[in-house]
C-alpha cells in the first residue's frame, strides 16, 4: 500500500510541474524514479522513454509503464490518474481564468515570461535523455545528423528513426 501512495504522490507532483509538457519534467522524473526511490535503473528509464516515443498516443503514457513495473495494473492505473488528472484540472481552471483576463497587460506579461521557462524546461528534459542515451561516438553522430537534417528541412520522423536504427545495427556488427 505504501508503494501505491508513493507512486501516486510522485507522479501527481510531476504532473503539476509539467509546465511546457512532459519533456519538461523528465530530469526530475528520472531523478525521483531512478536515484531517489530506486524503482528503475537508468537503462530501464531510457528504454521506457524510448518505448513511449515509438508507441502510438501521447509519449508520456510511459509513466504508466513505471507504475506497472512497481505495482502491476493498480500501479499503472494510479500513476496514470496521478500524472494526467491534476494537470487536466489545473489546466481547465487556468484556462477559464485566462479567458477572463484576455485583454489584460498582466496576461501578456505572464505569457512572455512563461514561454522562456517552458523552453528551458523542455531543453533540460532533452539534455537529460541525451545524457542517458548517447553512450558512444556513433550515438552522438546519429543525434547530430538527425538534428542537422531536421533543422535543414522537414523529413518524416519514421524515415529518420529507421535510418538511425539501421545505421546503429550496421555499426554494432562492424
Amino acid at each position: 500500500m505504501n508503494k501505491l501512495v508513493n507512486l501516486t504522490w510522485v507522479f501527481a507532483l510531476l504532473s503539476i510541474l509539467a509546465v511546457g509538457g512532459g519533456t519538461a519534467v523528465l530530469p526530475e522524473m528520472q531523478r525521483m524514479t531512478v536515484h531517489q526511490f530506486h524503482w528503475i535503473t537508468d537503462k530501464q528509464f531510457r528504454d521506457i522513454y524510448g518505448l513511449g516515443q515509438v508507441a502510438p498516443g501521447p509519449n508520456m503514457l510511459m509513466v504508466m509503464v513505471i507504475g506497472y513495473r512497481q505495482a502491476g495494473a493498480a500501479g499503472a492505473a494510479l500513476v496514470g490518474l496521478a500524472f494526467f488528472l491534476p494537470d487536466c484540472i489545473l489546466t481547465f481552471f487556468a484556462n477559464r481564468l485566462w479567458a477572463r483576463f484576455s485583454g489584460s497587460r498582466w496576461r501578456a506579461a505572464a505569457q512572455r515570461g512563461l514561454a522562456p521557462v517552458a523552453i528551458g524546461l523542455m531543453f533540460s528534459g532533452t539534455y537529460a535523455i541525451a545524457r542517458l542515451s548517447i553512450l558512444n561516438l556513433m550515438g552522438a553522430a546519429i543525434a547530430t545528423v538527425t538534428m542537422g537534417i531536421l533543422l535543414w528541412r522537414h523529413v518524416n520522423p519514421t524515415i529518420l528513426i529507421s535510418a538511425a536504427g539501421i545505421a546503429y545495427i550496421v555499426y554494432s556488427r562492424w
